[in-house]
């Protein structure tokens, strides 16, 4: 078996003395493990950080075997993340989500063109609430993709489509100002920029990571006996402390 494809590195584990074995999200093949000879090393830690992108080669004997990887560097999002905490924190966060949500080996290519949709917004946006409203909004398409999207579009109680103001925790369906207020302290916040509204605030984005965090845990990771990842952890009170 031979392929090649692009993928974002996730993870890369030592393995031996100088092996390493590296998972990438690639965009046919979807999260896909290998060996590679030589990735415990240093000049091997560069290419496969967390968050770049690479041209991959996967050679295995049959296709249920770990096989191996060679790649080629094709983008760094994570050294140009270095100087900010903040966004290496998003970068992380995101391959943290991948790694402990995706099933191995399932193509999920719309999700792999958000993904990298995503690092370039990191990479490149002007502010921090700009690419911070990304990130949230990617990890409604993550929701999304798995099957357990957030249906913002209109009240579960009211059925109007205006003044939307909350979510709820249990349905993940949005609940208007009037009828939500009685129960607002049971309920999420909706932000604006999910109902698209322009100029995220950095307080908007805290309430987005906290209704998305929530829905991953419930519906995505605690039925396979996982928790959050630590790095999605991390980024999110960073964010709450730095930036709400």
């Amino acid at each position: 078996m031979d392929w090649s494809d692009q993928g974002i590195v996730l993870t890369r584990r030592h393995h031996g003395e100088a092996a390493a074995i590296v998972t990438l999200l690639t965009r046919e093949h979807g999260r896909h493990a290998g060996l590679v000879r030589g990735g415990g090393g240093k000049r091997a830690a560069a290419l496969y950080q967390p968050g770049n992108l690479l041209s991959a080669r996967w050679r295995g004997r049959l296709s249920e075997h770990l096989g191996m990887f060679t790649a080629e560097l094709t983008q760094s999002f994570a050294a140009r993340a270095l100087d900010d905490a903040v966004r290496l924190g998003g970068v992380a966060s995101a391959c943290a989500v991948l790694e402990a949500a995706l099933p191995e080996r399932e193509p999920h290519t719309a999700l792999f063109d958000a993904t990298l949709a995503l690092l370039q917004a990191i990479d490149s946006a002007p502010d921090s609430p700009t690419w911070g409203a990304e990130y949230v909004r990617w990890e409604c398409r993550c929701l999304a993709d798995m099957g357990f999207g957030l249906d913002l579009e209109s009240c579960a109680v009211t059925g109007e489509r205006d003044g939307l103001a909350f979510v709820s925790p249990r349905t993940g369906r949005a609940v208007s100002a009037t009828a939500g207020e009685p129960y607002a302290d049971r309920l999420f916040t909706l932000p604006g920029f999910l109902q698209g509204e322009a100029s995220p605030s950095a307080g908007d984005v805290a309430e987005g990571l906290r209704l998305t965090g929530h829905f991953l845990e419930r519906h995505v990771l605690s039925p396979h006996g996982r928790r959050v990842p630590a790095a999605r952890t991390r980024f999110a009170e960073r964010w709450r402390r730095g930036k709400g």
